[in-house]
C-alpha cells in the first residue's frame, strides 16, 4: 500500500516497519513550540485521516508562529490549550501534586497532547473516549494505564471548568459516564507474609544495605506509607522549608525523620497525603513492631539524627527509583514474585492486622485513612489506643 504524503509527515522506519511521525519546523522547535514530533501510528490504517492529523497539526503550528498561543493562559479551544493552562495557571491543581504524582502527571500529559491535543474540547462525544480507551489500553491490556489517562484528562477538565473555558462541563459529563462502561483496572491483591518481610530485610543485609532493610521494615510494621517513610524530593521552589537540601540537582527533602521517634518509641507521624488537608497525624508503638526493633540495633544513638532512610553511597535519602532498583535486587534474592512492589508492603502489613483480629476502625486510624468512625473529638489520644491494640494483634498473629 501506498504510503500517504502530507506536510510534516515522515515515515520512520522501526522493527515492525515504518511508522507515521507528524514532525515539527525545526525552527519553530528551537523557538518554543511543542509538541516536537507526533506518533501517529494508530491512524496507519486510516490515510485520509491521518493526512487530515497531518494537517490540524500543521495548521496549529503555523497559529503557534503567528503568536496566536504566545500566551501560556489563552484558551483557544483545543485540548492542547487546556493542558497548557493546567500545567502553567498559579491557581492551578497541578501546582499542589505530589512529587510521587507530579512524574506520571508530566508523562501523561505530555502522551495526551501528543494524541489528542489538536482536538476541539466541544467536539468530544463519549464515542471518542472510548476510542481512545482502546488505544490507551492497548486493547484492554494495559487498563492501568488508560485510567490514569482519563484521571489527568479529567483533572485538566475540572481547572477548566473553574477558569469557565468553554465545554468542560459538557466533557466532564461526558468523560463520566463513558468511565461507566470501560472495564477498570484490577484491584492490587499482592500480599507479603511476614516471613517475606524478613527475607527481603535479609536479602538487604547481603547486599550491604541496611538502609533498604530498616526502610521495609518501617513500612510493614507501622503501615506508612513507602514514600513517607522514604521521603520524597520536591523541587527547591515548592512546598515548605527543609534543611536536607540537593544543591546539584536543586532539590530539597520531607518525610520520616527520627525526631518523629519519642523516647518511649512512639512513632508519631504526619503523613505526606494528609498534612495539607486534615492534618491528622498516625502513631506507632515501635517498641511491639519487632522487624524495626531488630533493624535499630545497627543504627547507633549518635546516627538517629535527621532522615532515616539514607543511602549508604551518598548520605542522603533515596530517590524513588533507587528505592524500586534496590527492591527488584532484594525481592529477586528473597524469591519473592515479581509482581510484588515495596509499595505492598504497607498493605502487607495491614492485611496482617485484620487477618489477626484487629478492627477494622483501629486498622484504619493506624493506616491513616478517613472514615465516618476514624476521628473523635480526642483523635491523638484515640490513634495511640488504637495503635497499640492493632500491634498487639498482629504479635499474637504470628505467635499462633
Amino acid at each position: 500500500m501506498e504510503r500517504p504524503k502530507a506536510l510534516g509527515l515522515k515515515w520512520m522506519k522501526r522493527a515492525h516497519g515504518h511508522t507515521p511521525i507528524w514532525v515539527a519546523n525545526e525552527e519553530d522547535v528551537k523557538r518554543g513550540y511543542s509538541p516536537k514530533t507526533v506518533n501517529l501510528s494508530f491512524l496507519v490504517d486510516n490515510p485520509d485521516m491521518l493526512v487530515a492529523k497531518c494537517n490540524a497539526l500543521q495548521a496549529d503550528m503555523l497559529l503557534w508562529r503567528t503568536g496566536y498561543r504566545h500566551d501560556p493562559l489563552a484558551f483557544d479551544g483545543t485540548l492542547r490549550s487546556l493542558f497548557s493552562v493546567y500545567q502553567r495557571d498559579e491557581e492551578s491543581a497541578f501546582h499542589k501534586l505530589k512529587p510521587g504524582s507530579l512524574i506520571p502527571y508530566k508523562h501523561y500529559l505530555s502522551k495526551l497532547e501528543e494524541h489528542i491535543g489538536p482536538r476541539r474540547v466541544d467536539s468530544i462525544m463519549g464515542i471518542d473516549v472510548i476510542r481512545w480507551h482502546k488505544i490507551w489500553s492497548a486493547g484492554d491490556k494495559k487498563l492501568a494505564a488508560a485510567a490514569t489517562c482519563r484521571a489527568v484528562l479529567e483533572a485538566a477538565v475540572r481547572h477548566g471548568i473553574l477558569r469557565r473555558f468553554a465545554g468542560c462541563i459538557e466533557l466532564r459529563e461526558i468523560l463520566q459516564t463513558a468511565r461507566a462502561g470501560l472495564p477498570q483496572p484490577r484491584r492490587r491483591e499482592a500480599v507479603l507474609t511476614a516471613e517475606q518481610a524478613i527475607a527481603a530485610r535479609q536479602a538487604a543485609h547481603a547486599a550491604g544495605r541496611p538502609s533498604s532493610a530498616l526502610l521495609y521494615a518501617f513500612v510493614y510494621e507501622t503501615t506508612l506509607r513507602l514514600w513517607d517513610v522514604a521521603g520524597q524530593w520536591w523541587p527547591i521552589d515548592k512546598g515548605g522549608v527543609s534543611e536536607v537540601v540537593d544543591t546539584e540537582s536543586k532539590l530539597k527533602w520531607f518525610g520520616l525523620r527520627w525526631e518523629n521517634i519519642d523516647d518511649n518509641l512512639q512513632l508519631k507521624f504526619t503523613p505526606s497525603k494528609t498534612a495539607n488537608t486534615s492534618g491528622k497525624s498516625v502513631a506507632y508503638p515501635l517498641s511491639k513492631a519487632p522487624m524495626v526493633m531488630e533493624e535499630l540495633a545497627h543504627w547507633p544513638e549518635e546516627k538517629r539524627i535527621g532522615p532515616i532512610i539514607v543511602s549508604e553511597t551518598t548520605g542522603l535519602p533515596y530517590a524513588s527509583r533507587a528505592i524500586t532498583e534496590r527492591w527488584a535486587e532484594d525481592r529477586k534474592a528473597a524469591n519473592i514474585d515479581s509482581k510484588v512492589w515495596a509499595r505492598d508492603l504497607r498493605a502487607s502489613g495491614i492485611t496482617e492486622g485484620r487477618a489477626s483480629g484487629a478492627t477494622t476502625d483501629d486498622a484504619a486510624k493506624v493506616a491513616g485513612h478517613s472514615g465516618t468512625r476514624t476521628t473523635s473529638s480526642v483523635y491523638d489520644r484515640a490513634t495511640e489506643e488504637a495503635a497499640e491494640r492493632f500491634a498487639d494483634a498482629r504479635l499474637k498473629g504470628r505467635r499462633t
